[in-house]
C-alpha cells in the first residue's frame, strides 16, 4: 500500500556501503519519474544516474548534509550512498520556475521507488548548481535542480508528535534519527 511505503520514505542520511544499486535499477526509478504530471506538459525534467564509486565520492563531496545536525559527521565515514539521481531543469526547453512543482513530483516518485525496491535516500537541496553541472559534465542549459543520495539504509528513524523541542529533527541519546511531525488534527484546516 501507498501508505506503507510513505511511512518507510525517510530522509536516510547513513547507508550500507556493500550494498549497490545497479544502473538498470536506478533507470527503473527514473521510467517511474519520466511518468508523472508536467506543467504544460513541457517535460523539461533530465536525470543524472550516478553510480560508480567516482562519481559517488564526487557527489559526496558537493553535498552538504543536514545542518541541523551540527555536532554529527552525515553522513558518517564509511556509510555514504551508493548512488545518487542528480534531478536536472533543462532550461532549453523552458526556463520558468513553473517546473519546480515537477522537480518535488519527480523526486518524490523517485523516493518511492527506491523503498518500494528496498532501498531509501536522501533529497539534498545544499549544493552548488554550477559546481555540480561542471563535475558531471552536463549539458548546456542543464542545471541541477534537486540530488538524491540512494542506497541502503543503515539507521532508525522514529517518526513521533511534535514535543517542546518543535518540528526540528534530531539524534537522541541512542543515535536514533527523531523526526517530529505535526498531528493530523493539526494539519487538516
Amino acid at each position: 500500500m501507498i501508505k506503507d511505503l510513505m511511512i518507510k520514505e525517510r530522509s536516510y542520511r547513513s547507508f550500507d556501503e556493500s550494498i549497490k544499486i545497479d544502473r538498470e535499477t536506478l533507470v527503473g526509478f527514473v521510467e517511474n519519474a519520466r511518468l508523472i504530471p508536467s506543467s504544460v506538459n513541457l517535460q523539461p525534467l533530465k536525470y543524472r544516474i550516478c553510480n560508480t564509486k567516482d562519481e559517488c565520492d564526487t557527489m559526496l563531496s558537493l553535498t552538504k548534509w543536514a545542518a541541523l545536525l551540527k555536532d554529527y559527521e552525515i553522513p558518517p565515514k564509511g556509510h555514504a550512498p551508493t548512488a545518487y539521481v542528480v534531478i536536472c531543469t533543462d532550461k532549453n526547453v523552458s526556463d520558468k520556475s513553473i517546473f519546480d512543482k515537477d522537480v518535488g513530483i519527480a523526486a518524490q516518485t523517485v523516493m518511492l521507488s527506491a523503498v518500494e525496491a528496498g532501498f531509501g535516500g536522501c533529497m539534498i537541496g545544499n549544493f552548488n548548481p554550477s559546481k555540480v553541472a561542471e563535475a558531471l559534465k552536463l549539458p548546456e542549459g542543464v542545471v541541477p535542480s534537486l540530488v538524491l543520495g540512494l542506497g541502503k539504509p543503515d539507521e532508525k528513524i522514529i517518526v513521533e508528535p511534535i514535543g517542546e523541542n518543535g518540528s526540528s529533527y534530531y539524534r537522541d541519546a541512542d543515535g536514533n534519527h527523531r523526526v517530529p511531525k505535526r498531528s493530523l488534527d493539526e494539519i487538516i484546516l
